[in-house]
């Protein structure tokens, strides 16, 4: 049984991850009676917030385990931070992807110095694929979301929020395997337990949501979506104890409700987002949720082909008419 990642955890990852990662922006947005704000993990280094997790497992390595070399699963962020963490760290690392994932994800994996191994099918094949490598090469094996360090890195942006709004009311986060919710909803639950955190998942892929209904963990028949990110057909067993313990909610959205989300995002704040970074907005603006509260939706990352992001734009005006 992994560790359960504490609030000293998460304030001792904020002092680490000072020189690599950025302190992001909270933009408003122009929604429903104008109390969201995006919480612009977009903009972060890399493009996504894993860089707060990657770097702070691979700093947590001892000295043995780092001359091993790293071994990572994912389906592009956490590719890139782990990648991008192993640079800065002077490792090497080898990353299992799924052979579907947006080649944008892919060529930045591999420019950053990475050894890339596409894996057919989605992220559960590349996550046994990588699982074998570490048992067989000796690798270190850098979970994206299932490690107590993972965690601790993610919750940093919970730190963040709260510092930068006092009066915040409620939190909302895409959820795939359940790290950055989890880490997160340590940080505000044990700051300001009268914050509410919600989880968002595609209606496609709802492991979390599913697990979170019926009290164990699920696994789920694979389905096609395009938030990549959150495309996890079973979370992980420490994430799912920690969204049992300190998560309010864990709410669905529609492939179409992501969509409008995207592209209600390029046109209030001018925040390019991938599928499953725009889900907590997607939710609010589906009225998943009290939306009378002042709320911080997390927009966990903007790397999506401007190819899928042109035709996702194209459906979503045509669904306007």
């Amino acid at each position: 049984m992994s560790t359960m990642p504490t609030l000293e955890m998460i304030r001792e990852a904020a002092d680490g991850l000072r020189r690599v990662a950025r302190q992001t922006p909270v933009l408003p947005f122009d929604g429903p009676g104008n109390r969201l704000l995006i919480k612009a993990e977009n903009l972060q280094t890399t493009g996504s917030f894993k860089i707060r997790g990657a770097y702070n497992k691979l700093r947590s390595l001892t000295e043995e385990e780092a001359s091993r070399g790293v071994i990572a699963c994912s389906a592009g962020n956490h590719a890139l931070g782990v990648a991008f963490s192993a640079k800065q760290s002077g490792l090497h690392a080898v990353i299992c992807m799924p052979d579907c994932a947006p080649a944008v994800k892919v060529e930045g994996t591999r420019s950053l110095g990475a050894e890339v191994v596409l894996v057919p099918g989605n992220y559960d094949d590349a996550a046994r694929e990588a699982e074998r490598l570490s048992a067989e090469k000796g690798y270190t094996f850098a979970h994206p979301f299932n490690d107590p360090f993972v965690i601790a890195g993610q919750g940093t942006i919970g730190l963040e929020i709260l510092q930068q709004v006092p009066d915040v009311r409620q939190v909302v986060v895409p959820v795939g395997g359940g790290g950055l919710i989890s880490g997160i909803a340590i940080a505000v639950k044990s700051l300001k337990p009268e914050v509410r955190v919600i989880g968002v998942q595609t209606l496609n892929v709802p492991s979390m949501y599913a697990s979170f209904g019926f009290g164990e963990l699920q696994t789920l028949r694979d389905k096609a979506t395009i938030a990549d990110g959150i495309h996890v057909l079973t979370p992980g067993d420490l994430t799912f104890r920690i969204v049992e313990k300190y998560v309010d909610d864990i709410v669905t959205v529609r492939e179409t409700e992501i969509e409008a989300a995207i592209v209600a995002l390029l046109e209030g704040p001018k925040l390019v987002a991938e599928g499953a970074g725009a889900a907590a907005v997607a939710a609010y603006m589906a009225d998943r949720m009290d939306t009378g509260l002042k709320t911080a939706a997390v927009l966990s990352g903007g790397n999506i082909d401007i190819s899928a992001l042109g035709k996702i734009m194209e459906r979503e005006l045509r669904r306007r008419g």
